[in-house]
């Protein structure tokens, strides 16, 4: 590993250690929901459910570039980036993360974040159709982003890389579907 990449590993592991020794108690168990609510998109595709609901056509419209952008994004983090980085899952008990804040360990790799960059995914992409639901999507990621190293299953850097991933996704798909919109 080069000299910038080691300084960026220990600089990662030095702010997760920081975030895990941190006293939040009145924070953990909403983190922790948060974090569980995103599983299996679970917490956008209710968003979509709603925004298609009431959001007449561009509702709908939102909607589906949001989880057409998640597919595009878990595509690119599950089946390309986490199979050539390997990164290993953080090691919870050595920086001792609150048993309050705990949820379930992934099986995959750390990085990148696939949370971080389906939540970052659907707010992008509903942003090209509702931009002003997107600023309120966009908070919405950033704390499902924040709560996966919060409750010690991912360094910063794999949240932050997958939330770029995710924001490009965002910004490529409705382009893309556009496209097949009006040919």
């Amino acid at each position: 590993m080069n000299r910038p990449m080691e300084e960026l590993t220990r600089l990662d592991r030095a702010v997760y250690e920081a975030v895990a020794g941190a006293e939040t108690p009145s924070l953990d168990g909403a983190l922790r929901r948060v974090s569980d609510a995103a599983n299996r998109s679970v917490l956008w595709i209710g968003f979509a459910g709603a925004l298609a609901a009431v959001g007449g056509r561009r509702g709908r419209t939102a909607a589906v570039d949001g989880l057409v952008s998640i597919a595009v994004a878990s595509a690119v983090v599950n089946l390309g980036a986490k199979q050539v980085a390997r990164r290993r899952r953080p090691d919870r008990a050595a920086a001792e993360v609150r048993s309050k804040r705990l949820v379930r360990m992934p099986g995959s790799t750390s990085f990148p974040s696939g949370h971080s960059a389906s939540a970052f995914a659907f707010a992008e992409g509903v942003s090209a159709t509702l931009p002003w639901v997107g600023a309120s999507l966009r908070v919405a990621a950033a704390t499902v982003a924040y709560s996966r190293v919060h409750t010690g299953v991912h360094y910063p850097g794999d949240v932050v890389v997958g939330a770029l991933i995710g924001m490009a996704a965002g910004e490529l798909t409705p382009r893309g579907i556009d496209r097949v919109r009006h040919p």
